[in-house]
């Protein structure tokens, strides 16, 4: 019987994955060209990883043993691949253009999403135009997001990257922390004669998006008298259409989404509707493009030049093959700051699981751990880590070739400090080289730098809101990648309830003293006790 592609990387791992970056490189000059890759305005290098051909080969097959290709393309069908709820994943759908088809359950879903798109994009340009006012007839100067997951993290990400291209003469928050700290700082220097809110919840009942409502429409009536028309300042993201009425929102400024798009992958959906607000409807669509220019090069290109499948093949190889837990994301550009944080759901939440498909217990790792910091700021935090812990962190170093803002040669500076921390990662610095600066025996062990850190580098000619689409669109589809491989269900969140449930259960006992649920165990008890008499309410 044939060796199966897992196990013949099992293999290549103790020959290719014991070897050193340095030496691959040096031994094969044609990787500079053969392990770069570019597509849908993206350029993948990743000759610095840990990897040669062979690997290459191997990987390749295995995502062919494994299905990924069929798997993708039952998505791009509408077919339920989300079994543990029996939903399509389409988040694809959601950038279609407007002459495409696509029928799930005999609906044409893309005549809906651009219904919503079409209402999303009037609604837009009447606030900016300031056609639409508030309750004392004032214009909009202010938009609030209330959410939380990819209700928040999507729409905050999508803002600081395409500030650039944002109204700079009206102001956007984002609340999403049930600690009152977070709503009090965003909300105590705004009129709230000029302010907006958009409550993003797809149910109308997440705990924190809807307890952060009920303060911001009380702050608004204390702003502007009990009898205030609060509809004129909210406005929803959700498909609850009684509970929004029940808010107060009059339902026409009820924006929908459907239940086969993730909160992960909705910031492209109505869930945008702050970046739409904030950049205008022409930047949304053209956002919309780059996602699905990304989209179609997944579905078309061959696995060997195909961006996400193979930055998800990447990954596979140094979570299960080379023993890396972790991914650090290092975005070379200050619009990016957020990136990191989104990444950490869409990848986290998405692969964090250790259950296949079926129910049954994974045979390997699963989702590594995703973090990360702007460069060149992360360079004088946790780099030194990276340069020389115990533990191989692989990364992905991004850079844009222009810069949005150009001040002198500082963009030059930090593409050159991006570049620099590849060849360090890559390559690292021998005693040998060491001694031949002149460093004093005594600091040359403290100066050796190991390398053999695997990096990607991806880069882009200018952050626009086209490349920020196909940015996004990359990693959620290296993504499904991974989780193709890893035959898990990248698409359900399962870990997240218990915990809500919990915190619903115990809200009564804090604030009123009910007595525990069933079950309960004692020091949960205790510190419901504890916090109680801490208050003065026992």
């Amino acid at each position: 019987m044939a060796q199966s592609a897992w196990d013949e990387l099992g293999d290549l791992a103790k020959t290719v994955g014991a070897a050193k970056i340095r030496d691959l490189i040096a031994d094969d000059p044609g990787r500079t060209s053969s392990m770069v890759v570019e597509g849908a305005g993206v350029t993948l290098d990743y000759s610095r990883q840990r990897m040669d051909a062979s690997v290459l080969k191997a990987l390749l097959r295995l995502a062919k043993e494994r299905g990924v290709a069929q798997r993708r393309d039952d998505m791009f069908a509408g077919k339920h691949i989300n079994v543990t709820e029996d939903r399509a994943v389409l988040h694809i759908a959601l950038r279609l253009p407007k002459t495409a088809k696509l029928e799930v359950d005999g609906v044409d879903i893309v005549a809906e999403v651009h219904e919503v798109l079409d209402r999303m994009s009037d609604f837009a340009t009447r606030v900016r135009s300031g056609e639409w006012v508030g309750h004392t007839g004032k214009p909009i100067k202010n938009v609030v997001n209330i959410g939380i997951g990819g209700s928040d993290l999507g729409p905050v990400m999508a803002y600081e990257a395409l500030k650039d291209y944002s109204r700079r003469d009206m102001t956007f928050r984002f609340i999403s922390n049930v600690d009152s700290n977070d709503l009090y700082e965003d909300l105590r220097d705004l009129d709230p004669a000029e302010t907006l809110f958009i409550v993003s919840s797809k149910t109308f009942v997440t705990l924190e998006t809807m307890t952060n409502a009920a303060a911001a429409r009380d702050w608004v009536k204390q702003g502007l008298g009990d009898d205030a028309d609060v509809a004129k300042h909210f406005v929803a993201v959700s498909t609850n259409a009684e509970k929004v009425e029940e808010f107060g929102i009059d339902t026409d400024n009820m924006f929908g989404f459907w239940d086969w798009v993730g909160g992960r992958y909705s910031m492209d959906s109505a869930i945008g509707l702050s970046t739409m607000l904030a950049i205008g409807p022409e930047n949304f669509k053209e956002m919309l493009a780059g996602f699905h220019e990304l989209d179609e090069h997944f579905k078309s290109a061959p696995a060997e030049v195909n961006l996400p499948m193979l930055m998800g093949l990447i990954v596979v190889w140094n979570r299960n093959f080379l023993n890396c837990p972790t991914n650090a994301v290092l975005p070379y550009d200050q619009y990016l700051v957020r990136f990191p944080a989104y990444l950490q759901q869409l990848t986290m939440e998405s692969n964090g699981k250790s259950v296949k498909l079926d129910g049954t217990p994974v045979d390997s790792e699963t989702g590594p751990i995703y973090w990360g910091e702007p460069g060149t700021n992360g360079q004088h935090s946790f780099y030194q880590l990276i340069h020389q812990g115990t533990s191989v962190i692989p990364s992905d170093v991004l850079f844009f070739n222009e810069s949005l803002n150009p001040i002198g040669v500082q963009h030059d500076y930090l593409v050159a400090s991006a570049l620099a921390q590849a060849a360090v990662f890559a390559n690292g610095r021998t005693a040998e080289e060491v001694k031949a600066d002149g460093v004093e025996e005594r600091l040359v062990p403290h100066k050796v730098m190991p390398g053999n850190r695997p990096c990607n580098v991806i880069t882009y000619q200018r952050l626009t809101p086209h490349a920020l689409g196909t940015l996004v669109a990359l990693y959620e589809h290296t993504v499904f990648t991974c989780g193709a491989i890893w035959g898990i269900d990248s698409f359900d969140q399962w870990g997240v309830e218990l915990g809500k449930a919990m915190a619903n259960n115990l809200s009564p006992q804090l604030i009123d003293g009910a007595p525990p649920t069933p079950g309960q165990d004692d020091v949960t008890t205790a510190a419901v006790n504890r916090y109680r008499e801490a208050l003065g309410r026992q």
